[in-house]
């Protein structure tokens, strides 16, 4: 078995929209520089994702130095969205917890509804007092998270991924597999391990950042979701319930919690440290 090293790093600029595949990325406290800053909010004022929205993976946004994206998706012109001057804020529900957050303008709200078709505006999450504390149960004091779902970053393997495919292959739907990693929606992919051996992890470290290991990650419906053209399938949740149910969760990867800022790159040795 040849040393961990890590093969890619991923950030979404925008929640629920297409990953960024980065050579190097800065970690700070609540997650990787530039991943689920800005989100999407019905006119409820809920967080929109691909469980209930899957056609938002079609949709891309690009970074800009400063903090902006670009929006662009099939069959709609390229949109620059500036980060929006500090304001009032909105409260937006994620996942039932209010969170404070500032509008994007008119522009990006249009752009959104015409895609989405419905009624949608961009949000930003501009400052650290508004960042979410991670879940009390797994979180040590201070920590937070920006717009992810519970966690600052995921942590997946190329070996898990071949493992679960080898299932797959097995199965009564065959013929969905071989997934990519993609599914999955990770910050960070490791290779160089054995199978599953992420499971037993409690704090690694990777290039010149350690991590605790917060949790397993339970995965829901947008892991069936293909991330290139926004059809479901069954798979990999079918096979995840046959073999991997862990205190009544599906789970594939491991949530992170930095210990301190830096940056990790393509290539960084990851040492498992308990």
């Amino acid at each position: 078995m040849s040393t961990p090293a890590l093969r890619s790093v991923h950030v979404h600029p925008v929640k629920a929209m297409r990953a960024l595949t980065l050579p190097e990325a800065e970690v700070q406290p609540w997650g990787l520089a530039g991943d689920r800053r800005w989100t999407v909010v019905d006119a409820a004022g809920r967080v929109v994702t691909q469980r209930r929205h899957p056609r938002t993976a079609l949709a891309t946004a690009e970074r800009l130095p400063g903090g902006g994206i670009v929006l662009s998706a099939p069959g709609h012109p390229p949109l620059t969205v500036e980060v929006p001057h500090p304001s009032a804020t909105v409260t937006v529900d994620v996942f039932d917890k209010p969170v404070e957050a500032v509008p994007a303008g008119p522009d990006a709200a249009a752009w959104l509804s015409a895609f989405l078709e419905g009624d949608f505006r961009l949000i930003h999450m501009d400052a650290p007092e508004h960042r979410r504390p991670v879940d009390p149960v797994y979180a040590l004091p201070g920590e937070t998270v920006s717009f992810a779902d519970a966690y600052p970053l995921l942590v997946t393997t190329t070996a898990s991924l071949d493992a679960l495919n080898s299932l797959i292959a097995l199965g009564d739907r065959a013929e969905e597999g071989p997934l990519p990693m993609s599914r999955f929606r990770p910050n960070l992919v490791v290779e160089g391990t054995e199978p599953w051996a992420e499971d037993a992890w409690t704090r690694i470290g990777v290039g010149e950042v350690t991590f605790r290991v917060a949790r397993a990650s339970g995965r829901c419906v947008v892991t069936t979701t293909d991330q290139l053209t926004g059809a479901r399938g069954k798979e990999p949740l079918r096979t995840l319930a046959r073999h991997r149910q862990r205190d009544g969760r599906l789970v594939f990867g491991q949530n992170l919690v930095p210990e301190h800022p830096g940056t990790v790159r393509v290539g960084d040795a990851v040492e498992i440290l308990d």
